[in-house]
């Protein structure tokens, strides 16, 4: 009987060991699915990094192109300006010549008012009314246009 006993022990043991073997075993299948999962994530997270890396680029390139979108309208400005100020370049000097024509103007009106030529030196003198005016503004497109070469 005792021999039975030794035996029944032994295999009470064996199955004791085996029912933890067999618990290892789901254990091991358990961390092997779980390391799969964490390769997964690990994966995933640098992909994340790279996404994220690239969403900042593409947020820095659209600040960046809506800044050049406004300096290409302000260079469209500016060359239209410059060309203004060519213009106004012609313009001041007829304001100073018109200046000269106004005095010879006066001179005409009191000496003879009535002569072709007088009446021409009027008609001009209108004309560079206007001219001066327009002379005035030519201050500040040159003003502006420096402004321009700053940019």
């Amino acid at each position: 009987m005792h021999r039975s006993v030794t035996h029944y022990s032994t295999l009470q043991h064996t199955a004791t060991c085996c029912s933890t073997l067999r618990q290892s075993v789901t254990c091991c299948y358990a961390l092997q699915h779980a390391t799969a999962h964490l390769n997964t994530l690990q994966h995933t997270t640098k992909q994340c990094k790279s996404l994220q890396h690239t969403a900042t680029r593409y947020n820095t390139l659209q600040h960046t192109a809506t800044h050049c979108n406004t300096l290409q309208y302000t260079a469209i400005h500016c060359n239209t300006l410059q060309h203004t100020a060519t213009h106004c370049n012609t313009l001041q000097y007829n304001a100073t010549c018109c200046n000269i024509l106004q005095r010879a103007v006066a001179q005409c009106s009191t000496l003879q008012p009535t002569t072709p030529h007088c009446i021409t030196l009027q008609h001009t003198a209108t004309h560079c009314n206007t001219l001066q005016h327009i002379a005035t503004h030519c201050n500040t497109i040159h003003h502006t246009i420096a402004h321009c070469y700053t940019l």
